[in-house]
Protein backbone atom coordinates (compact mmCIF):
# COMPACT_ATOMS: atom_id res chain seq x y z
CA UNK A 1 0.00 0.00 0.00
CA UNK A 2 1.11 2.96 -1.15
CA UNK A 3 1.09 6.16 1.49
CA UNK A 4 -0.30 9.83 0.83
CA UNK A 5 3.75 10.95 1.22
CA UNK A 6 4.34 8.19 -1.36
CA UNK A 7 2.14 9.20 -3.83
CA UNK A 8 2.78 12.69 -3.70
CA UNK A 9 6.03 11.93 -5.06
CA UNK A 10 4.72 9.70 -7.57
CA UNK A 11 2.56 12.67 -8.88
CA UNK A 12 5.67 14.97 -9.25
CA UNK A 13 7.45 12.50 -11.48
CA UNK A 14 4.91 12.11 -13.57
CA UNK A 15 4.51 15.67 -14.54
CA UNK A 16 8.41 15.41 -15.27
CA UNK A 17 7.38 13.57 -18.75
CA UNK A 18 7.74 15.06 -21.64
CA UNK A 19 4.94 12.89 -23.24
CA UNK A 20 1.49 14.56 -21.23
CA UNK A 21 -0.90 16.29 -23.54
CA UNK A 22 -2.36 19.95 -21.30
CA UNK A 23 -5.50 17.56 -20.44
CA UNK A 24 -3.38 15.39 -18.43
CA UNK A 25 -0.89 17.45 -17.05
CA UNK A 26 -3.79 19.47 -15.45
CA UNK A 27 -5.16 16.42 -14.38
CA UNK A 28 -1.82 15.35 -12.63
CA UNK A 29 -1.60 19.01 -11.30
CA UNK A 30 -5.38 19.41 -9.55
CA UNK A 31 -4.65 15.44 -8.36
CA UNK A 32 -1.33 16.54 -7.05
CA UNK A 33 -2.76 20.05 -5.13
CA UNK A 34 -5.62 18.02 -3.63
CA UNK A 35 -2.80 15.45 -2.18
CA UNK A 36 -0.54 17.82 -0.80
CA UNK A 37 -3.91 19.45 0.81
CA UNK A 38 -5.12 16.21 2.42
CA UNK A 39 -1.22 15.56 3.33
CA UNK A 40 -1.58 19.15 5.22
CA UNK A 41 -4.94 18.73 7.09
CA UNK A 42 -3.69 14.98 8.26
CA UNK A 43 -0.51 17.19 9.39
CA UNK A 44 -2.15 19.41 11.20
CA UNK A 45 -4.21 16.89 12.84
CA UNK A 46 -1.49 15.17 13.77
CA UNK A 47 -0.21 18.28 15.99
CA UNK A 48 -3.44 19.73 17.40
CA UNK A 49 -2.81 19.07 20.91
CA UNK A 50 -5.64 17.39 22.82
Amino acid sequence: MTTLHDHIQMLRAELTSFHLSRRERRQIERELKRACAQFAAELHDETTPA
